[in-house]
């Protein structure tokens, strides 16, 4: 039985839905219990652990002999503990030695993640506490709907409005979060930067900003200014869809109120357009005076369980352990000193996660994911897949028999999140422990035990040596020390303690950073930066014939790829397949009945869903969840295009046609 501890700081012990059946996929009978290998005649059958990993180090070992070491990729996940991420990331560029490794993570925090550190110098998703936004007068909250998504959360926002707190949300869809609000701006898919662009344009034509912080605390305004005063509302207004009035409305809630937060998630991000999306939005935070101001500032919200830890430690493809980057000399010389090895033989950058899985049978030959289900989650999946069919070799570990998994040459068990130790990173930077509640079941092992293992296989185990986990952490707090994300002055006992401890941390009598910026921005300057961002139409358009945008999003019952709550019977019973939404208005102008099956046709090629029709949909946006697979998998249609500097695809916006079926 899972329950809630009432007295952490962060949720005082609330859960979802998901969280309170998470349990049940502990001893599931779908669950994977042996190593399966692929025989001659092309079935997963069990086998020893001993010859699974035989067969996957003598894989490895070929590839590379045969294409050099980057031809071996590596994929992770942002659900893995702070140690697993540091781990895969060191077992990459040390036991493979090769530059291709990448998560998940790129498909969900990378725009956001570039855009806070080229303005701010520094990536954590919330700057200031979660219990933070209860106090803010007003919030605007971009492309997020944490009501079905992240619950929890809600109550700070329900806690705010209780307080006399406004929340204004932009989102193409009447989500469940922006019915709870006082104004909803339902802006057109991808037009997100105009919208933030004819926002600051009011603000500074009616003397809303702070001139005094703007002056003091930043640089590189004047050339966002000149942009901004391209976005005149009535040109906004065409561009969104947003009404002047509305727009006018949002701009003086944000520029009256004495404390506002502006929180971004992947509605805006998740685009080739990502970066400048939220880059576009920090100006209008930092044109308001906002970042370091108490209950005040701009943040992304994180989508995954480690999604903050997880992209700090080396699972990205250009990044070292701390958030240091691969390509500074001094980065890759403190950590090659903590590993034990010359840094000429740390690779550099490698391929990000879609560049990755778009060379499969090409560069990459051989391929090895942790929590990656990539046949589902990837961006056109269809054309990934038949890429991982070209593969010499695939390996997954996973729980269950996942898309990806089903694919693979061996598939390894691996432990859960209640039957192993370690730490994950919040989204408001805070570390916490997850602690270790029963054993994994007989023949399962950690990814730990699996990491260090193969590195053992492949001539490199001397690197991999650890007592416990603990020991691991104890590695991942030296190899961070200086970085931006420091870990140096956090230990598990002071997590304890403390009920977790936010970074940045450098040293063991430091208490940790709940709040950043009060005083200065890790920048060379110390000053926040402005960019002059202008707005650019998405990847793809719409036209005569695929009339519509198609979106993409989750559902409050299922998760990512539904590799796992797919198989709880709870949730399944909530959203056991996924319903194309149209507004009422579309569905008549195509013929459509409510709970009709039809097909969705892009460029890349067609799924079959089932019609929902609601007022909440956008009349030229059809809308469907993402946590399916197979002929039920919108990311078969969805836009690999990506931005140009966080290398994130275009999720969240591409054009679409309807097939009627015949009967």
């Amino acid at each position: 039985m899972i329950s809630g501890d009432e007295e952490f700081p962060v949720n005082n012990g609330a859960l979802c839905v998901k969280g309170w059946t998470a349990a049940e996929l502990l001893n599931h009978p779908d669950r994977l219990l042996r190593p399966l290998k692929r025989n001659a005649r092309g079935v997963l059958a069990p086998v020893s652990w001993d010859e699974a990993f035989e067969t996957i180090a003598e894989a490895f070992q070929t590839a590379q002999a045969k294409r050099g070491r980057d031809a071996v990729g590596v994929l992770g996940g942002g659900s893995l503990t702070n140690e697993k991420a540091y781990l895969l990331g060191k077992f990459a560029r040390v036991a493979l030695r090769t530059a291709n490794i990448d998560y998940n993570g790129r498909f969900c925090m990378s725009s956001a993640a570039a855009a806070s550190i080229r303005a701010f110098g520094v990536d954590r998703g919330l700057p200031f506490p979660v219990a933070d936004i209860a106090r803010a007068e007003v919030i605007l909250l971009v492309g997020a709907n944490p009501a079905e998504t992240m619950p929890p959360l809600m109550r700070y926002f329900e806690r705010g409005r209780a307080n006399g707190g406004r929340l204004i949300v932009a989102d193409p869809r009447r989500t469940l979060t922006a019915q709870s609000a006082q104004l909803h701006l339902r802006l057109i898919p991808g037009a997100d930067a105009a919208l933030a662009g004819g926002l600051l344009h009011i603000l500074i034509r009616d003397g809303l900003i702070d001139e005094a912080y703007i002056r003091e605390r930043t640089e590189g305004f004047n050339e966002a200014k000149a942009v901004a005063a391209t976005y005149w509302p009535d040109r906004v207004e065409r561009i969104t869809g947003v009404a002047e009035a509305r727009l006018v409305a949002a701009a003086r809630a944000l520029g009256n109120a004495r404390s506002v937060m502006i929180l971004t998630a992947r509605g805006p991000e998740q685009q080739s357009q990502g970066v400048n999306n939220a880059l576009a939005f920090i100006n209008l935070a930092l044109a308001l005076g906002l970042p370091g101001r108490p209950f005040s500032g701009f943040g992304a919200i994180t989508g995954q369980g480690n999604g903050q830890g997880g992209r700090e430690h080396g699972q990205k493809a250009e990044q070292l352990p701390g958030y240091r980057r691969i390509d500074d000399p001094e980065a890759r010389l403190h950590v090659a000193r903590v590993w034990g090895v010359e840094e000429t033989e740390i690779p550099g950058a490698g391929k990000s996660a879609n560049e990755l899985l778009r060379s499969l049978g090409d560069d990459i030959k051989a391929l090895f994911t942790i929590g990656f289900n990539f046949a589902v989650s990837a961006p056109d999946a269809g054309a990934v897949i038949d890429r991982a069919r070209r593969l010499d070799f695939l390996c997954a570990s996973d729980f269950f028999l996942s898309e990806t998994a089903g694919m693979a040459d061996v598939v390894l068990p691996a432990a859960m999140w209640a039957e192993e130790e370690g730490t994950m990173t919040n989204l408001e930077g805070r570390v916490i422990r997850r602690r270790r509640v029963k054993p994994p079941p007989p023949g399962v092992k950690s990814d730990i035990e699996i990491a260090c293992e193969l590195a053992a296989r492949l001539g490199r185990g001397r690197y991999f040596r650890y007592a416990n986990v603990e020991e691991i952490f104890d590695e991942l707090r030296r190899a961070s020390q200086g970085g931006v994300a420091d870990y140096y002055g956090i230990t598990w006992q002071k997590i304890e303690e403390n009920r977790g401890v936010y970074w940045p941390c450098p040293d063991e009598t430091h208490l940790g950073t709940p709040r950043l910026f009060t005083h200065s921005f890790p920048t060379p300057s110390g000053r926040a930066r402005f960019h002059a961002v202008r707005h650019a139409a998405p990847d793809e358009e719409t036209d005569a014939e695929y009339p519509l945008f198609l979106t993409t999003g989750r559902v409050m019952s299922q998760y990512q790829s539904g590799a796992q709550t797919r198989r709880v019977a709870r949730l399944l019973e909530m959203s056991a397949e996924p319903c194309a939404e149209f507004h009422p208005r579309a569905a008549s102008a195509y013929g459509l009945r409510d709970g009709e099956t039809i097909n969705l046709v892009t460029r890349r090629g067609g799924a079959t869903f089932k019609v929902k029709v609601t007022p909440c949909a956008r009349e030229d946006t059809v809308f469907v969840p993402f946590h399916w697979g197979d002929e039920q998998s919108v990311n078969r249609l969805t836009n690999a295009a990506l931005d140009p500097v966080s290398r994130m695809p275009e999720f969240k916006v591409c054009a679409v046609r309807v097939e009627k079926l015949e009967t």
